[in-house]
């Protein structure tokens, strides 16, 4: 067999494949044993027919072109293969040439056009200058994080007023459609301002005391009327504020290993600061991918995108959520794919040059990690994502975050004051970020993404 790629655009090819005759005959003798197979002629057992009856009753044309039919992907594949480019669609055949059906030489001619993973060429990357905000921690930062704790610790104290902003309530919700109940529930809690229930909800409540109601109109989001809008009654059974402990020695007793306040509020401070310094890192680590594209021109084929756009839309719409498919929501979909795939590309040429690999452990720890994420227990989180062939990805994953942290742990980061920061301790010998870094990266890319991606981090892109 021979091939030869035509380049059509930066990210589409054409492959030219002929194939010889001595190479179409086992397929056209597997024809053969479908044909026959599928027939019935008299005095012979189905799967037994010769094939000069075959041809009686067939015609050779229709075994060649059921060997052609089977034997046409194989073929692909061997000239992709041949070729060494990196498909990202399905290919547009068009056979060409088909030997004689009543020859015994001759060739088939096929071509396929698919696109590609186009090829980029890396800037010098080592280096790479970034600006970052200055890691300072003040006193109001110990205060927030220690009435966080004290609410670890608080309870909850009925109070007779109106419901006020994080007072928790409980509730009974009725929804209607066209004045017909659909839904009800009682007894639920929920907290003002938590917006976790239904738009509409957190002004509807507030102001209400006890046994007052409020009805108001809204989008459902569960249930066999997801979408639909509807109006909802909502009932307060009754107010509960949150009653902190008093800050104290006490308290730094109860909720910490220190055995006065003085102590606590000093170990909140070094985690203020830790943190700060890994709000650094990630900002860092961003900023790093941010020049990277703007260095590297990379083409994105429009299949790829049209084709994320149909699934996230189709999505959202399984999920009554079409109300989103706007133009607006449809251009910022588009652009974060563009850019997704991009530094995807980037990563990817990057991990090749540095000769970025991944360990079985690395693997084991990212699969822990993501299933953490995903409520999951990680051993029924790593059966799931090897039955479905998702091992190769998640490898893709982490090698892609590695060649990452390998520019980061090269590029000259100074904060806003013209300090230099020292990143050190976030990036691994190996190129790796730090445990701290991938976190606190992680939830910043799913606040960012919201539902516009189905992946989460920007260096780790599914396609």
């Amino acid at each position: 067999m021979k091939s030869a790629v035509e380049n059509l655009t930066p990210t589409r090819v054409k492959l030219n494949v002929e194939v010889p005759f001595e190479e179409l005959k086992p397929s056209i003798d597997e024809a053969y044993k479908t044909v026959a197979s599928q027939i019935q002629v008299p005095g012979f057992r189905k799967g037994k027919v010769p094939a000069k009856l075959i041809d009686q009753r067939v015609g050779r044309g229709y075994v060649l072109e059921t060997a052609i039919n089977e034997g046409l992907n194989g073929w692909y594949q061997a000239a992709v293969q041949e070729s060494g480019i990196h498909p990202l669609s399905r290919p547009e055949v068009e056979i060409t040439e088909v030997p004689d059906p009543s020859a015994t030489d001759g060739e088939l001619k096929f071509q396929a056009e698919v696109d590609v993973r186009p090829e980029i060429e890396l800037p010098d990357y080592a280096g790479i200058k970034v600006e970052v905000a200055a890691a300072e921690s003040s006193d109001a930062d110990v205060d927030k994080a220690l009435d966080e704790l004290r609410g670890r610790f608080g309870t909850l104290k009925s109070v007779d007023r109106p419901a006020a902003d994080g007072d928790f309530l409980s509730i009974d919700i009725t929804a209607s459609i066209d004045g017909a109940e659909v839904d009800s529930a009682s007894g639920l809690s929920y907290q003002v301002g938590a917006g976790t229930m239904l738009e509409g909800m957190d002004e509807a409540v507030t102001g209400l005391s006890a046994d007052e109601d409020a009805i108001f109109d809204t989008t459902l989001v569960g249930g066999d009327h997801a979408g639909e809008a509807a109006q909802v009654k909502v009932v307060v059974k009754s107010v509960k504020e949150r009653e902190l402990p008093e800050a104290n020695d006490d308290f730094a007793q109860l909720a910490s290993e220190f055995d006065t306040l003085a102590e606590l509020r000093e170990d909140l401070a070094k985690q203020a600061a830790d943190s700060k310094v890994v709000e650094q890192g990630v900002e860092a680590r961003d900023k790093v991918l941010d020049k990277l594209v703007e260095l590297v021109e990379v083409p994105v084929p429009e299949s790829v995108v049209e084709e994320q756009l149909e699934q996230h839309f189709k999505a959202e719409n399984s999920h009554g959520e079409g109300e989103h498919d706007t133009e607006e929501h449809r251009a910022e979909v588009k652009a974060n794919t563009e850019r997704a795939f991009q530094n995807e590309i980037i990563l990817d040429a990057i991990a090749e040059k540095e000769e970025v690999g991944v360990s079985q452990n690395e693997l084991i720890d990212y699969i822990v990690t993501t299933a953490s994420q995903y409520g999951m227990d990680p051993n029924q989180f790593a059966q799931i994502i090897d039955q479905s062939g998702q091992v190769p990805m998640m490898v893709s994953e982490v090698r892609r975050r590695k060649a990452l942290a390998v520019v980061l742990g090269q590029a000259e980061v100074t904060d806003s004051e013209g300090n230099k920061v020292d990143l050190s301790d976030f990036v691994r010998p190996g190129g790796e970020e730090a445990p701290a870094v991938e976190a606190e990266a992680e939830t910043e890319a799913e606040e960012a993404a919201g539902e516009t991606v189905a992946n989460n981090d920007p260096a780790a892109v599914k396609f």
